[in-house]
């Protein structure tokens, strides 16, 4: 048995196998990139002893070895298939990373590497220990088809973060506004569901199914700067070119606001009661809208009182009196809310 020229390399192929391991577990997670060089080199250098010695992975040609001798065989060759799979993975992480994916890239990495041990483990079993890949294969065809029954939610939500991996439409810090009026920007994005952080500091969970069937705008693309609509009533006694230049100083007075491009003043509608213009301007994030908004309605107020401008009563404040038995009804203005914005 010592003298067999095989037991060499089947020791060397072991010590191999058991140092690569202990090496990738001393390189700590802080080192990834020496981590996979290290699976790479080790796989290397058990796949050119297999090579040299004339032994094929992938077959079991060594019956003559008994006890100790068939455990190295088999061993060095569980090894070696355990460094391949390593090894693949090494290369998929290195190929994301060169590529500079974005971080939701880590879910359609996650399901390759599921499919490399399920092969690698089909392949020990079947080449190694020489079970029925067949037989295999056809039973887990119908356990899969079970667990499919029993998790087609959560297979939903797998397949709807895939998709949604794939196509790309929000990354990681972009913010969102979903249909219903949700809206938060996204921290965490993985294989069951995507974490909004919203303006009252709250985290929302939505599942990847719900979220891909749902419309959503993404706030930060082509950029972050968030245009808002204000609507202004002014009283109809004013000029109208005097209201617009009023309101176009007042919003270059704001420093909470982009001034490039610049906000604008556009004159929608008058009648005999109020002079409507609306507001657009932009702020730097969705989440500066708040603070922006006081800003704009402040200066509004402050250059409006300086130049002599009276706002207008909302459309609500209008009273219309009961008219008299025979007359026409007779509209009148009331005074239940003061001039508002």
């Amino acid at each position: 048995m010592i003298a067999d020229p095989l037991l060499l390399p089947f020791i060397l192929i072991n010590l191999l196998g058991i140092a690569g391991i202990v090496v990738w577990h001393l390189q700590g997670r802080g080192r990834p990139t020496a981590r996979l060089i290290v699976q790479i080199l080790f796989f290397t250098a058990m796949t050119a002893i297999l090579g040299f010695s004339g032994i094929l992975p992938h077959r079991v040609n060594e019956t003559h070895l008994t006890g100790f001798a068939a455990f190295l065989a088999t061993s060095s060759r569980v090894l070696w298939w355990t460094h391949l799979a390593w090894a693949t993975i090494g290369f998929v992480r290195i190929y994301i990373v060169l590529d500079r994916r974005p971080r939701e890239a880590r879910l359609f990495q996650d399901l390759i590497i599921g499919v490399v041990y399920l092969g690698v483990a089909l392949s020990i079993m079947g080449f190694v220990f020489g079970a029925p890949i067949g037989a295999l294969t056809t039973t887990s065809g119908v356990v899969a088809i079970i667990l499919g029954l029993a998790l087609q939610n959560t297979l939903s939500d797998l397949f709807s973060g895939v998709a949604l991996t794939l196509g790309r439409p929000f990354a990681i810090g972009d913010w969102i506004q979903l249909d219903d009026g949700t809206e938060g920007r996204v921290v965490e994005n993985n294989w069951r569901s995507t974490h909004l952080l919203t303006l009252a500091n709250n985290v929302v969970v939505l599942p990847n199914s719900v979220l891909a069937k749902v419309g959503l705008t993404n706030l930060s693309r082509p950029d972050e700067t968030h245009q808002i609509f204000l609507i202004i009533r002014i009283a109809a006694t004013h000029v109208p070119n005097v209201v617009e230049e009023v309101l176009r100083t007042a919003l270059e007075s704001c420093e909470r606001i982009v001034q490039d491009p610049p906000p604008s003043v556009g004159l929608k509608a008058i009648d005999a009661v109020a002079i409507e213009a609306e507001l657009m301007f932009r702020v730097v994030g969705p989440a500066n809208r708040t603070p922006a908004r006081n800003e704009v309605i402040d200066q509004v107020d402050r250059h409006c009182k300086e130049s002599g401008l009276s706002f207008a009563m909302p459309p609500q404040s209008y009273l219309y009196a009961l008219p008299a038995p025979g007359k026409e009804p007779q509209a009148a203005i009331g005074s239940r809310s003061s001039g508002t914005l």
